[in-house]
């Protein structure tokens, strides 16, 4: 006996799972590679097909209707389901392999010198590690756990929170900075964030909240990568304002210090991963281990 399925077409079910998991017809547009015109069309299309609105829009974002809440976490589960099972077909995810993405300064200055942990904590669990300072699409990128570094929340994905992360002044022990008229005399150094909004740990920010107006918090030399600002710290090019989980370790041994405050609390850093039933006991491993060496 044929069972014959009546389905609205699949891109507009795709559509409407990537906006409404990200509330956002640009963020969808972004994931799927098409405009956010296209995205419109492709929602219209399936509000028509069905007879029913699935988003309330608003100047500025969209909301889910009651209809467009009850289809959005069956379509979800119904995409990650189909990626887990096209994933088992193509051989990506073996037993035991876990990839992990996570921002490259976090990689390189954090996850890099605590591996030893995880692989004696979990001999058999072999890791690939992602770095990227961009958004990924788990199942597009072969990705089963992410850290992030943001406010949240992550619509559509399991997230716990590691730690808030912190930020002061830092710098090389060369150049004998002792107090805060000290930062005349040196360029700042500044990570260029790609995204700023009220806890972007900025020098400008940090000048407003320690009480200095004699210093031009947008002077000095500016870098892409956030491990780059630290290397430079340390190289004495500067003094720079730093994650202290980040530059944890060089602190710990010298080739930094933190001559002065205030530090301030910037955004915490998350480790989130989609809901896949085949993986969660390799999955909850690592984000066990993450949970724990956190800071």
């Amino acid at each position: 006996m044929t069972m014959r399925r009546s389905l609205p077409p699949l891109a507009t079910l795709r559509a409407f799972e990537a906006a409404g998991r990200r509330l956002s017809f640009r963020g969808a547009a972004d994931e799927l590679g098409v405009t956010p015109t296209a995205i419109s069309h492709q929602i219209r299309l399936l509000e028509q097909t069905l007879g029913l609105r699935l988003f309330h829009r608003e100047t500025r974002r969209v909301r889910l209707t009651p209809e467009g809440a009850v289809l959005l976490p069956v379509l979800r589960d119904g995409f990650d389901a189909f990626a887990d099972a096209i994933d088992r077909i193509r051989g990506r995810r073996a037993a035991g392999i876990l990839t992990l993405s996570a921002p490259t300064a976090f990689v390189a200055k954090w996850l890099v010198p605590r591996l030893a942990g995880f692989r004696a904590a979990h001999p058999g669990c072999d890791l690939r590690l992602h770095a990227s300072d961009s958004l990924i699409d788990f199942a597009r990128d072969g990705v089963d756990v992410a850290v992030r570094y943001g406010p949240g929340p992550y619509p559509g994905l399991d997230a716990r929170r590691l730690a808030v992360d912190r930020v002061a002044p830092a710098c090389s022990p060369r150049l004998a900075v002792r107090s805060r008229s000290d930062l005349a005399r040196h360029p700042l150094l500044h990570f260029e964030w790609p995204h700023l909004d009220d806890a972007t740990p900025t020098w400008p920010a940090w000048l407003r909240t320690a009480g200095i107006a004699d210093v031009d918090g947008g002077a000095g030399i500016r870098f892409s990568d956030e491990g780059h600002v630290i290397q430079a710290a340390i190289a004495g090019q500067g003094i720079a304002l730093l994650s202290v989980v980040l530059a944890a370790d060089d602190l710990a041994s010298g080739a930094l210090v933190q001559p002065f405050g205030p530090v301030l609390d910037a955004h915490p850093y998350w480790v989130v991963y989609p809901h896949h039933p085949a993986r969660e006991g390799d999955v909850g491993k690592l984000v066990d281990w993450l949970s724990s060496a956190a800071f």
